[in-house]
């Protein structure tokens, strides 16, 4: 993949920011501005109810509030996914 050239115009204070932030860490000005638009235009990880991302231990601590299947619906929806399973085309082996 070739990689494609961007010229990019800021305001003093904030070239001169870059400038030092990528110094201090010894890294390339156009590397720090690739990370930050690859940060900017990844898509958002999922906030807690609070805003901050959630944790293992949050969700743990959230598990015992959640719904749970009975094991009657439990059995049923093992039933649908081994059916579902079951249907599905089988896949062929490349060296065969």
């Amino acid at each position: 993949m070739k990689d494609s050239h961007l010229t990019l115009r800021l305001p003093g204070g904030l070239a001169r920011a870059l400038s030092k932030w990528a110094h201090e860490r010894r890294i390339p000005k156009s590397q720090v501005a690739r990370d930050a638009v690859a940060a900017y235009l990844s898509p958002a990880p999922s906030p807690g109810l609070d805003g901050r991302l959630l944790t293992a231990g949050d969700l743990a601590a959230r598990w015992k509030s959640l719904p749970h299947l009975n094991a009657e619906a439990a059995g049923a929806l093992g039933a649908d996914i081994a059916e579902g399973r079951a249907a599905l085309p089988g896949v062929p082996v490349p060296w065969e």
